[in-house]
This record gives structure tokens, C-alpha cells and sequence, in this order.
């Protein structure tokens, strides 16, 4: 769990609680603390000088803190990003709307996406062009450049988007309107598209960098804040962030780049699950992440998580593949929907219980917290079936009143169905778990798999509540809850690797197969990965994994390869196609 006797923090802020643990002396300190919305960072100091107290530890005496939050996930869901600007090639603005040019629900009327994060207005084409190998065929107007920042700067926007066509093999006119930006408007915050996702595929590209772009002035003000308040109450160590991918990267990288956030908390999980799976030898598990706000499901096989290469967040239509916001990272591949202890019960218009996706969140939260929550939640639930010991909830820092969540569940259930506050209480717990298995079966079913005869690993801080009816339903062969499964995310950020993934795009065919070009791209990719992993582990002993993403012509989309070493020095190409085949 730790590296040799080092002391290690780790902070995860949800979206209801922020759970912070400590591995001192080979054990393992926790709390959890209500997450503060209108200022994250005050939960997270509110729970570290909490846990220091509980160890008996000076700030001066913890070698790493490890950092994982939903805050981005956050913005990006409530839109509460920065107001952001688009420059893209002209005749291609609308890329945003077109998205792939099909119905996620073809047989749905009224299926349709969410708004873009960058409305049409505020997004300007500028005449330039590079074509598929990067050479260019219309050179940029640096006049142009200038004019159109002028006019998103008066129309009040804090954040700039570059994305042209084919900057992925060739990001110099995104480098050169960067420039001019900067000099137009120094204090704008600016992300391109060439280096937040150097892909193929426009529409991918474009949405990635308008979501990093949205998020990345509210993140990099948020972490820097953390920064500084660590260095005034005494701590003196390196500060690291969980990315989405399940490594952890430096607090610079995520500053710059923090759309690699968007899933952080939920992937220290699935290294956590993954991290038993081995040590028990379960080859075949279901991670089952539940805390406040939402759950998380992921599939675990051979005690390797299932990972993607992109992700969507905010699905309009819940498991409802393509309705969502599509961004290009590393991501640990997972369901994640609104069901959580303060997912709230609720009447739809044909008066069927519904539960989620709205939350009561920390602030009023639950009922039973006493602090002024209206609406029944699970959590109210759960503590009317007896499922939570009033006295011990949350370590004891919130004492349950079992009165007020009487009261929520028979006015806004029980009474419109004439059945005891129980019945509707076992109801809430009954179609939560019903949510959560329809996600884990569509999940599975995304990506050809079963979850039947799995084990089920749960933890957050209400997956054990819902594990046995989780698991009858999903039809699994045991249950796993491991010690401090209340915080188990922010465990899973104790034992992640610190790793740092790098993704180049180039048209190769294996007929015209040039290693030159392969290798200088490759060590590019080195040049880039190596200081930010040398940053966070200085001295350690790092190792390096190649994948080449290979497709027959005609077909849409690859697979990754990993190729014997040498056979990217063959020239005929028959090393990668061998591994391809």
C-alpha cells in the first residue's frame, strides 16, 4: 500500500462526502467529512486537519498527499464551466452539433443531446487548412487570428478552444493563433486541441478540447488553492492527482489538462477492486462503487479493469450510449448513474417511484441528517430498515434523526399508496437496486460480456448496504466488502501507480510501414510522458508500454496492438501485422 515507510494522504471529494485516509506505520487512519459545494477546498482541509489529529501526525511529516475530485465531472454535468470561445477551420464550427451525425435512439422522437458547451456565437472559423499528413494547403492569417479573439474577448469569454482540422499531424497553426491569442488577451486561459488530444477523428477532438477548456479555470483555481493551503499549514511534500485513467500525474499536468480528471474518484475504486481481485484470485469481478451521489460499476477480468480510450459524460438519456458529452482521455472504463444514499424518492406523472438522478447532496442532504433536507432519499431508507446504526453513521459526526425520515417517506410515498412507511422505505432500497443492475446488464452487454456468476466487490459508502440485493439480481457467486469500504476510493489512491499515457496519431499503412517515423513519433511521445512521472516519483524506476492501434482498410475504427519491440525496426511491416492478426 505504501512505498517503503513513507506517510501517504489521500483526499476524494464527492459529490455528498469527502472521504480523506492516511497509511502511517502500516496503518490506516479515515474520516469522512461532509463535502462543502460552495468551496470544495474547505472539506478537504476540514477532513485533513481531522485525520492528522486522529494519527497524531504534523503536516511536515506526510511524504505525498494524493488528490482525486469530481469537481470537474461537476461542472461539466451542472454547466457551471467558464464562459469558452471556440477558433476552428472555416466551414467547420458546426462540427459540435453535427457530432457523428446519427440518433443515439433512432426510434425515439424526442431523443436528442444536450446544448454544446460552446454555443454557435461564440465559436469563429479562420480561414486555414492542413490536410491529413500535416502538410499545409492554406496558410493562417495571423490578422484574422487577432480580429476573431477580439470579438470573443467583447463578448465576455474567459476560456479559449483551439481546434483545427488536422492539427493532430501538424499543431503548428494551433501553436502559431495560440501566440497571437496570448498576445491579444494575456490572461485568457487557452487549450489545444493538438495537445489535449493529438487524434484522429474531428468531432472527438473538437468536444475534448471545448470540455477541457470549459473546466480548466475553474480547476486550475481550485488546485491551486489546495496547493497553497497545504504549503501554509506546514506540509512540505509533493501533491499528486488521481487521473481518470488510474495513474496518478502531477498537480502542473492536471492544471493543464484536468478533463483527465473527469473520473478520477471513481477509478481510485476499480484500483482497489482490482488491487483484491489479485490478491484473493477472483479472475472475474464486478467492482460496485456506491457513495452519496452516484454508483459506480465496472468489470473486472483477469484483475485488470476494463479501460477506453474515451468516455462520455452527463448521457441525456441514462446507459444510453452516444446521448453524452464525448471526451478523448484514458479512461478506466465504467457505468456511472445517479444512485447514490442521497439519490432522492420521488412520484413521476404516471405515479410510479422513481429514484435519482437528482441528490440531495451534502447541503441539505438526506432527511435524517437533521439539516433541513425535505425529500426522502435512500439513505432515509435504508435507516428506517435498519440498515445504518444511528450512533455511528459517519464515524459519528452525523447523528441520524430517524423522525425526520419517517416523515419525508410517508408524506411524499407512503400516504399517496397507502402502505406503511416501511413498505414504501423497502420500495426506495428495492428499484435503487433494480437502477443499478439495469446499468451493470447494459454495461455488460456494451462490450459482450456477462455478469452473471462474478463476484461483487462493494464499498462507498452505501454499497454495502445494496450489495446482497445487487448481487441476487445480477446473479453473483459471492460478495466482497473489504475493511474501509466506506473509503474506498480514496484507498485505491494509496496503491495507483503513478503513470502517464501519451497518444499520437499517424496514417500509416502496414504495406508502406516506415520505422523512422514510427520510432521518431514514439519518442516524442517519451519526451513528453518522462518529465511528468520523473516530477512525481524523482529517482524511481519506471517502465515503458507501446501499443500501436491497428484496422483493416474500410473499417471505422482500431484495436490496440502490442507489438513485439522489434518489429517496429522491420521495414516490412510483418512484425506489427503478425501482432495485429
Amino acid at each position: 500500500m505504501n512505498e517503503g515507510n513513507s506517510t501517504r494522504l489521500a483526499v476524494d471529494i464527492g459529490g455528498t462526502f469527502t472521504d480523506v485516509v492516511l497509511w502511517k506505520d502500516d496503518q490506516l487512519y479515515s474520516t469522512k467529512v461532509l463535502t462543502t459545494p460552495d468551496d470544495p477546498s474547505e472539506g478537504f482541509f476540514i477532513g485533513v486537519t481531522e485525520i492528522l489529529g486522529q494519527a497524531n501526525t504534523a503536516a511536515a511529516d506526510i511524504d505525498l498527499v494524493i488528490h482525486g475530485t469530481t469537481l470537474a465531472t461537476n461542472a461539466l454535468i451542472e454547466r457551471r464551466g467558464a464562459l469558452t470561445g471556440l477558433l476552428t477551420t472555416e466551414g467547420h464550427r458546426d462540427i459540435l452539433e453535427m457530432a457523428y451525425e446519427n440518433r443515439f435512439d433512432q426510434y425515439d422522437i424526442n431523443a436528442d443531446r444536450r446544448a454544446p458547451l460552446v454555443p454557435r456565437y461564440l465559436r469563429a472559423p479562420i480561414r486555414e487548412r492542413m490536410n491529413f499528413k500535416g502538410e499545409p494547403l492554406r496558410p493562417l492569417h495571423d490578422d484574422e487570428v487577432r480580429a476573431a479573439t477580439d470579438r470573443l474577448l467583447a463578448e465576455g469569454v474567459e476560456s479559449v478552444a483551439i481546434g483545427f482540422l488536422h492539427s493532430y499531424a501538424n499543431g503548428a497553426h494551433e501553436t502559431r493563433a495560440a501566440e497571437i491569442v496570448r498576445e491579444t488577451a494575456p490572461g485568457l486561459s487557452i487549450t489545444l486541441s493538438s495537445e489535449v488530444c493529438p487524434e484522429v477523428r474531428e468531432y472527438d477532438r473538437l468536444s475534448t478540447a471545448c470540455a477541457n477548456a470549459y473546466v480548466r479555470p475553474l480547476m486550475e483555481s481550485y488546485l491551486r488553492k489546495v496547493e497553497t493551503g497545504l504549503s501554509d499549514r506546514g506540509f512540505r511534500c509533493s501533491l499528486l492527482l488521481m487521473s481518470s485513467g488510474g495513474g496518478l500525474t502531477t498537480l502542473e499536468n492536471a492544471c493543464q489538462f484536468p478533463i483527465r480528471l473527469v473520473e478520477s474518484g471513481p477509478a481510485g475504486g476499480a484500483i482497489l477492486a482490482a488491487a483484491i481481485a489479485k490478491e484473493h484470485n477472483l479472475p472475474s469481478v464486478i467492482s460496485f462503487d456506491m457513495g452519496g451521489t452516484t454508483a459506480k460499476i465496472c468489470l473486472i477480468d483477469d484483475f485488470e479493469p476494463q479501460t477506453a480510450r474515451a468516455f462520455e459524460v452527463d448521457r441525456a438519456y441514462r446507459f444510453k450510449k452516444g446521448s453524452g458529452l464525448p471526451v478523448r482521455i484514458p479512461v478506466i472504463e465504467m457505468v456511472e448513474i445517479g444512485a447514490g444514499g442521497g439519490s432522492i424518492a420521488h412520484n413521476d406523472d404516471l405515479g410510479r417511484i422513481q429514484i435519482g438522478p437528482e441528490s440531495a447532496g451534502a447541503d441539505p442532504g438526506p432527511a435524517c441528517y437533521d439539516r433541513g433536507g425535505k425529500n426522502p432519499t435512500v439513505t432515509d431508507a435504508n435507516l428506517l430498515l435498519g440498515k445504518l446504526v444511528k450512533e455511528r453513521f459517519a464515524c459519528g459526526a452525523i447523528p441520524l434523526n430517524e423522525e425526520a425520515a419517517r416523515r419525508v417517506i410517508s408524506n411524499e410515498i407512503a400516504v399517496s399508496r397507502q402502505i406503511s412507511e416501511r413498505d414504501a422505505a423497502q420500495a426506495i432500497s428495492d428499484i435503487v437496486e433494480d437502477n443499478m443492475a439495469g446499468a451493470a446488464r447494459a454495461h455488460a452487454n456494451e462490450w459482450g460480456v456477462d455478469v452473471a456468476g462474478r463476484t461483487l466487490i462493494a464499498f462507498g459508502g452505501a454499497a454495502p448496504l445494496h450489495a446482497g440485493g445487487l448481487a441476487q439480481k445480477l446473479d453473483a457467486d459471492r460478495i466482497v466488502i473489504p475493511a474501509g469500504a466506506g473509503v474506498g476510493s480514496a484507498i485505491g489512491f494509496l496503491i495507483a501507480p503513478i503513470s502517464y499515457e501519451v497518444i499520437r496519431s499517424r496514417r500509416m499503412s502496414v504495406g508502406n510501414f516506415d520505422p523512422e517515423i514510427a520510432l521518431n513519433i514514439i519518442e516524442d511521445m517519451r519526451a513528453e510522458a518522462k518529465p511528468v512521472v520523473t516530477v512525481a516519483a524523482p529517482g524511481g524506476t519506471f517502465t515503458e508500454e507501446c501499443r500501436v492501434y491497428m484496422r483493416y482498410q474500410g473499417q471505422g475504427h482500431e484495436i490496440a496492438v502490442a507489438p513485439p519491440a522489434d518489429a517496429l525496426l522491420d521495414r516490412s511491416g510483418a512484425g506489427v501485422r503478425s501482432a495485429f492478426e
